[in-house]
């Protein structure tokens, strides 16, 4: 149902709703088709380009779904697969319990709806070992997984007649007293720039709108995802986990990962100066043996992540150097598949067993990295083809990008967070830990959304809206609005200096708060970020209401980065060292390698917190940060009557 109100003399149109989703990602989409499915009637999605975000328009050599060994000899079983999620330390027990518990169930959902994972001739789905998976869980449809169950997902929700309005984009969570209420959007479509604010009220929503990837310029996200986390935190949203990413190297041209068969080939890395000229190969100025070196550079093909467990004389040290070349020297560095790296023709004995013998299975252990890459993987050459990028005529340019979050919005099993009705599902999430198996995310995508969409079913199903005002059904959320008109009036001028600012942002993040840390040089941001949010309104500026979307991201940028940093700021204040896919400077550290700058000196944490989970959040305007233990994996007996009683009862959705 919609009404019009009016708000500062501007109209604003009002839309009531049972359910909304917010993004057309896997997650977004299997909400709202669960929820339909379900019996839902009344459910919109919201997104802010149908086309656009990571689902469609990311994947990597060999993109993995995660799920329960469904093939072969190798025992496994739903308890098996929780505890290698909670092994990740920092997950609650009940959530990597679900995500193993749900995972067939949204697989097989995927195979019936057309996607064509690999099968044996009995039918088995054959699996394969991805990083931190002691089974063989792992398959893949090839580089563009996501994008498979992002169009079949798509085309089941049309089929059910789900409503979707594209070219909106959330600017503001609405929330009154810890209960979700609605959303302000900006319709980009709207020729009427009186009209371009638009309500969206419902009593649940599921929030799918992916990690926030424009925090960071050295990134691997798509072009055209954003990300919209900054919005929920200052709603009061509970954040966990925020210190937790991926970052590995990518590509630049197109933002791809380069890992899988794209390092296991053994490509030339080659450094040369800004305009690209005077390259030369680097890796043999750290290791004295071309051997050693390679069998690293091949290992960072399935240890991708950057991973600081792996820097001390394994294969994160490539990232390192990379990023020695790039952010500290000034220089570019390129993967060259067109010739073998220090010698025309390589002894493949003379590299590490694990490396020799998977090139030898492969019947790979001949020729270039071209027609090693031809021979192993010939879609991960196509994909560049593809794109304008012809890997037999010019070198890959690359850098140590952010790839995924693992931490996130705060949920239950349920995926609910502390906003009740407020839902939160696929990346933006935070169903991860310090580390994650390869593909569990897709897996968590799918599970996450299945579970709210149930639970909104079986408890939130509202069809009509509540017979009061729009400002008395808001509450204190109804200032949130006054707050972003304001922002929009106070920031229109007549120069823009929007853009500016969000590179200036990215760059510094990518600076501080990445993959290399140092807990002052973050401490000198937040207290920038801080003064700078404080005085956005005379600050930013934008020429024209057209650049409403930008103004919008950036201040969720500023609102994220505040965040985060914030996060990871009380992480080395309550003496947290280098974990997971993170360095923290230590003046009286170690370095990896003697001839690396002291930048990388660093102590490797000794668990300490991994039985801690960290949890931000705004509380009467001020971020609080606190620490909990986490919840235990749940191992209890059940006796079958007894759960089928409660099943028929309530379906165990409680």
């Amino acid at each position: 149902m919609e009404q019009v109100i009016r708000i500062k003399d501007r109209e604003i149109p009002v839309n009531w709703h049972s359910t909304l989703v917010v993004g057309s990602g896997c997650a977004g989409y299997n909400a709202a088709n669960r929820l339909l499915e379900y019996g839902e009637k009344d459910v919109v999605l919201l997104t802010e380009n149908r086309r656009a975000g990571t689902s469609r328009n990311t994947g990597s050599d060999k993109q993995t779904y995660y799920k329960l060994t469904l093939s072969g000899k190798e025992p496994d079983s739903v308890l098996e697969m929780g505890k290698t999620l909670y092994a990740g330390m920092a997950v609650d027990g009940p959530i990597a319990l679900a995500e193993a518990a749900s995972s067939v169930q949204c697989f097989l959902n995927l195979v019936e709806l057309g996607v064509p994972f690999p099968r044996n001739r009995y039918g088995g789905f054959i699996g394969y070992k991805t990083d931190h998976d002691p089974r063989e869980r792992g398959t893949s449809v090839g580089p563009l997984t996501s994008r498979k169950m992002t169009e079949r997902l798509e085309e089941k929700a049309l089929s059910l007649g789900l409503q979707i309005r594209d070219h909106h984009l959330v600017v503001a969570i609405l929330a009154d007293k810890d209960t979700y209420k609605g959303v302000l959007v900006l319709d980009t479509a709207e020729g009427d720039p009186q009209r371009m604010l638009k309500l969206y009220l419902s009593h649940s929503i599921v929030y799918a709108t992916g990690g926030p990837a424009n925090i960071y310029k050295d990134s691997v996200y798509p072009h055209g995802h954003y990300g919209m986390s900054g919005i929920a935190l200052e709603a009061g949203v509970k954040g966990r986990n925020l210190t937790e990413w991926q970052y590995g190297l990518a590509s630049l041209r197109p933002r791809w990962n380069v890992s899988g068969t794209y390092m296991q080939v053994l490509p030339r890395l080659i450094s040369t100066d800004k305009e690209g000229e005077n390259g030369r190969e680097f890796l043999l100025d750290y290791f004295q043996d071309q051997y050693e070196a390679l069998s690293q550079v091949f290992l960072k093909g399935y240890q991708w992540p950057f991973d600081i467990r792996k820097a001390q004389g394994g294969s994160s040290l490539i990232d390192l150097l990379v990023y020695t070349e790039t952010k500290l020297k000034g220089r570019r560095v390129f993967l060259d598949y067109r010739e073998n790296p220090f010698t025309e023709e390589l002894d493949f004995e003379k590299l590490h067993p694990e490396a020799r013998d998977y090139l030898k299975k492969a019947g790979a252990a001949f020729g270039t990295p071209l027609e090693r890459l031809l021979q192993m993987n010939p879609p991960a050459y196509q994909f560049y083809l593809d794109r304008g990028v012809d890997l037999k005529v010019r070198p890959l340019e690359i850098a140590l990008s952010a790839q995924h979050n693992n931490g996130g919005l705060a949920m239950n099993e349920w995926w609910q967070t502390n906003l009740e009705g407020f839902f939160a599902a696929g990346e933006v999430a935070g169903s991860h830990g310090i580390y994650r198996p390869g593909g569990s995310a897709l897996n968590a995508g799918q599970v996450g959304s299945l579970r709210a969409a149930k639970y909104i079913s079986a408890h939130r199903a509202q069809k009509s809206c509540p017979l009061v005002s729009v400002q008395e059904y808001l509450g204190d959320a109804f200032d949130r609005i006054l707050q972003r008109m304001d922002m929009m009036d106070e920031c229109t001028g007549e120069v823009s200096n929007v853009k500016d600012l969000l590179t200036a942002a990215q760059e510094r993040m990518s600076a501080v708060g990445a993959p290399i840390r140092d807990s002052q040089k973050i401490r000198s941001y937040l207290e920038e970020l801080t003064q700078t949010l404080q005085n956005f309104r005379s600050q930013v500026s934008i020429a024209s209401e057209k650049e409403l979307p930008e103004l919008y991201r950036l201040y969720d940028v500023y609102l994220s980065q505040l965040f985060y940093l914030t996060a990871m700021t009380d992480y080395a204040d309550q003496g947290g060292k280098s974990r997971g896919s993170s360095l923290y400077f230590a003046e009286d550290g170690e370095k990896p390698l003697d001839a690396l700058e002291n930048l990388f000196r660093f102590h490797l944490d000794p668990g300490t917190r991994d039985e801690e989970i960290q949890e931000i959040q705004t509380v009467q305007g001020k971020l609080q940060v606190t620490w909990r233990r986490r919840e235990p994996l749940p191992v209890e007996e059940e006796f079958f009557e007894n759960v089928w009683r409660d099943y028929r009862e309530h379906e165990n959705i409680v």
